[in-house]
């Protein structure tokens, strides 16, 4: 530690400290590395290059990604290691393939096992990583990845499920469906389908099931009025947070509604073009987006909170408004939706590249105003309250955020 000299040096370093720390507590990290004059990342790349090799910079072991101190196998390691995937396609830069890969390596040992994972948790959460297997398997050829994805397939075949036929989310979670679990689970269980399942009755089977879980968040938290979805439902009707007539919870969480965009166009990528469902999902990503574009703050993004605008603590929020962006885009340049909606995912991505961006002067970029986590029920309960979601920790950096600014850099070419 450098010996601070004069009582000048020592007042400096305390005020810097000092608003360092009002800037975390603001969920937003404008710090600065004054002593590199070469660039840990450059300038000249793609905003989704430059995110990927600062996400490598901040974790560089993919397997703690998400602030955590132990390696662990869960969901924002499949979205951001996703988002590399991609990444990793258009520059091949062997440095981003390697940070991937050693996710997999370190979570899935010799015998194929998943460390941290427990088949009989069912929680969709889990899915998600298997993405990075499904990415490595077909260049690798390693067993033990598929058998981990097959071990993933397997929770899908028996997770538990409400009398109409949707997944809970977790086990802990009895009777209820999130919107969050859509994007857990959906997209990989389609795309496994399409490469991995060699019986076509069982295929179809589970193409159809992927299908149904999005008729059942239409039919159950879809708000008529808005069109906007509700956070969760609930069968039960017996949390404390659902609405004893509709199982609803109370608000529109923008990462919630986030999740669900991005399944719908991403499932979209798998599921067979003569699939009797596939116009259905189109049409509901068209009934979305059309929701969605409504409650577009005039900066472009989307509020913590979507149709709560500028009531007294709630803010503009990065992770929704880049899930937002990227699906908006994505659908727009798929065909499924008008491309007039371009100028919203452009407005939307100019919104964080203007808002809440911040680059350091070694060049890592940082995505600030992030809401850290949300959820319902549990221990401490969460009531799913106005006061609940804007309550939540706001932090920098969460790759859900991060993950979902990398696809939406990439599906806009900035």
């Amino acid at each position: 530690m450098a010996l601070i000299k004069s009582p000048k040096i020592a007042f400096v370093s305390l005020m810097t400290i000092g608003l360092s720390l009002v800037a975390c507590k603001n969920g937003f990290n404008n710090s600065t590395n004054k002593k590199s004059a070469e660039k840990i990342v450059p300038e000249n790349l793609k905003w989704s290059e430059r995110m990927v090799l600062s996400e490598m910079h901040r974790f560089p072991e993919a397997t703690k990604l998400d602030f955590a101190s132990v390696p662990r196998w869960g969901y924002t390691n499949g979205l951001v290691l996703g988002a590399c995937a991609q990444v990793y396609e258009k520059t091949k830069n062997q440095k981003v393939y390697d940070y991937i890969y050693a996710y997999a390596d370190a979570m899935i040992d010799k015998s194929g096992d998943i460390k941290t994972y427990n088949l009989e948790d069912h929680n969709l959460d889990m899915i998600k990583s298997g993405d990075v297997l499904l990415y490595l398997y077909p260049k690798t050829k390693e067993e033990r990845f598929f058998k981990a994805m097959t071990t993933l397939n397997k929770q899908m075949e028996s997770q538990p499920k409400t009398s109409d036929g949707g997944y809970w989310h977790k086990k802990i979670y009895p009777f209820q469906m999130w919107l969050d679990g859509l994007y857990m689970a959906e997209p990989f269980h389609a795309r496994y389908a399409k490469e991995y399942e060699k019986d076509a009755a069982k295929a179809i089977k589970i193409y159809d099931d992927v299908v149904h879980q999005f008729d059942l968040i239409q039919k159950h938290s879809r708000d008529p009025k808005t069109g906007l979805l509700y956070h969760g439902w609930d069968e039960s009707k017996e949390q404390r947070w659902a609405n004893k007539e509709t199982g609803t919870s109370q608000h529109f969480w923008s990462r919630g509604m986030g999740w669900y965009g991005m399944a719908l166009v991403e499932v979209l990528d798998f599921l067979p073009k003569n699939h009797q469902g596939r116009e259905r999902l189109i049409k509901y990503l068209n009934q979305y987006v059309e929701a969605v574009v409504k409650v577009q703050d005039s900066s472009g993004l989307w509020w913590q909170v979507l149709d709560q605008g500028s009531r007294e603590g709630n803010y503009l929020e990065a992770t929704g408004s880049a899930m937002f962006t990227y699906t908006i885009a994505k659908g727009a340049h798929k065909g499924y939706i008008s491309n007039k909606y371009l100028k919203n995912a452009n407005k939307g991505f100019d919104g964080l590249i203007n808002n809440l961006v911040s680059v350091e002067e070694n060049g890592v970029v940082n995505l600030n105003k992030c809401c850290a986590v949300a959820g319902l029920g549990g221990n401490p309960y969460r009531d799913g309250s106005y006061e609940y979601y804007i309550g939540e920790k706001i932090r920098s950096n969460d790759p859900k955020g991060t993950g979902a600014f990398i696809l939406a850099s990439l599906e806009l070419n900035k």
